[in-house]
């Protein structure tokens, strides 16, 4: 710890801004790094929340180091190894008869906590994503451990208490310790199960940002910026894995178009009516270079996720709704279909029909959607029927199922759209 400072912080809120960036780069290599060697991730992330408050106390009075993700680094691991000394003391003042003990050669933690270990911010994805851990619990521990949000950011994307949230870590870090789940890299079979539950986890994090499911805000961008962040450390960290590459794909294209999503009024723009000139193409040709990544890696044919990258290529490629390839992206649903089984799936295949081969083909698809208990509380299946409806002439029934869908989804936004939408077919009926 010896970097001199390369700049000082006039104030406390500069010098938290710079704390809050630095740990949030630093936060998942230090955690894991701590893991490997006290095998607690909770007991981790402790030292590493030490070191943290070190940085607050201290910065401000020496200025930032030149390398302030090695200066935490280092100053965690000291607290590591004050802790292991303490703990060796305890026992061997408390094992009066154990002389074999207070004769033993104290372990090297410095050594092993400098070992250089590459894969330690792999193994803390997989086991913040671990199966033994409600889905809700990944998510929390994930963006808590490995994207190094603060507990209150977390709880304030997903609109849940911060003590709610809170507990939710706590006890999915009893979990894992309970469980002894070990910190290492899954094997065999145990690697494909595993790696799916991580990217479950990074698309839900990032479909809540792009689309929030409640509250007044339409997205929330900052979510997708983590998940794509979190999906760029992985696809870097495991090169050969076809599906990772396939929905950093999805992330990047689906995120080039949120500045377009919203007007200046915060209003949603639905997609045909986007302006594609503000899709951000740095994003777009990024997801165009991770999905060709993800077809020279898949062993199988593509997964769901490079499936789905391929669709939202076809619409990054088009430069008019006119122009977008809808037979082709039909023939990619039908594909993700057979893979998935999953009737969201459906429905938007139901969508890509219409555009390609009419209304009336994608209402039929629709249609035989209506009963699928999956879908009796998704706002999206009467919001696609009530535009095909409206596509053939049909106001007065596509008034109700935009009434319908408006009653079933928790986003103002969105709820404010599709009443505006309800309210022209009425005022069509009335002209």
């Amino acid at each position: 710890m010896t970097d001199a400072p390369t700049s000082t912080v006039s104030t406390t809120a500069d010098l938290h801004r710079v704390v809050d960036a630095v740990w949030r780069m630093e936060s998942a290599r230090i955690v894991g790094a701590l893991t490997r060697v006290t095998g607690d991730v909770a007991l981790a992330e402790d030292l590493a929340q030490d070191a943290l408050l070190a940085a607050l106390e201290q910065w401000s009075d020496t200025g930032v180091p030149a390398r302030p993700g090695a200066w935490l680094m280092a100053t965690a691991k000291h607290r590591a190894i004050d802790t292991f000394r303490r703990s060796e003391n305890l026992r061997r003042k408390t094992a009066l008869l154990g002389r074999d003990l207070a004769e033993a050669e104290e372990p090297d933690w410095a050594a092993q906590l400098d070992e250089v270990v590459e894969d330690d911010v792999l193994r803390l994805v997989f086991i913040s994503c671990h199966p033994v851990l409600s889905r809700e619990a990944r998510v929390a521990l994930t963006l808590r451990l490995v994207g190094g949000l603060t507990t209150g950011e977390i709880a304030r994307a997903f609109l849940v208490p911060e003590s709610t949230l809170a507990q939710r870590i706590v006890r999915a870090k009893r979990t894992l310790t309970a469980a002894r789940v070990p910190f290492e890299m899954p094997a065999g079979e145990d690697v494909t199960a595993r790696l799916s539950s991580v990217l479950e986890v990074l698309y839900l994090v990032f479909n809540e940002g792009y689309s929030a499911t409640a509250g007044e805000d339409l997205t929330r961008p900052a979510l997708c910026q983590e998940a794509m962040r979190l999906g760029r450390i992985l696809a870097g960290l495991v090169p050969g894995e076809s599906e990772v590459h396939g929905l950093v794909a999805l992330m990047e294209i689906q995120a080039s178009r949120l500045a377009a999503r919203i007007d200046p009024d915060g209003q949603p723009v639905l997609l045909a009516d986007q302006d594609r000139g503000r899709w951000d193409r740095v994003l777009v040709h990024r997801g165009l270079a991770a999905l060709e990544r993800a077809e020279q890696t898949a062993r199988d044919g593509l997964g769901s996720y490079a499936l789905q990258a391929g669709i939202a290529a076809c619409h990054a490629r088009a430069r008019t709704v006119e122009e977008t390839d809808w037979a082709r992206i039909a023939a990619l649903y039908e594909a993700l279909a057979g893979r998935t089984g999953s009737p969201v799936v459906e429905l938007n295949r139901a969508v890509a029909v219409s555009r390609a081969y009419g209304a009336a083909a994608g209402l039929e698809l629709v249609d035989a959607l209506t009963d699928v208990p999956a879908l009796s509380s998704y706002h999206l299946l009467p919001t696609v029927r009530g535009d095909l409806l409206e596509q053939l002439g049909r106001p007065d029934e596509a008034r109700a199922e935009f009434e319908r869908a408006a009653s079933l989804t928790r986003n103002e936004r969105e709820r404010a759209l599709l009443l505006d939408r309800a309210a022209a077919c009425a005022r069509s009926l009335d002209g």
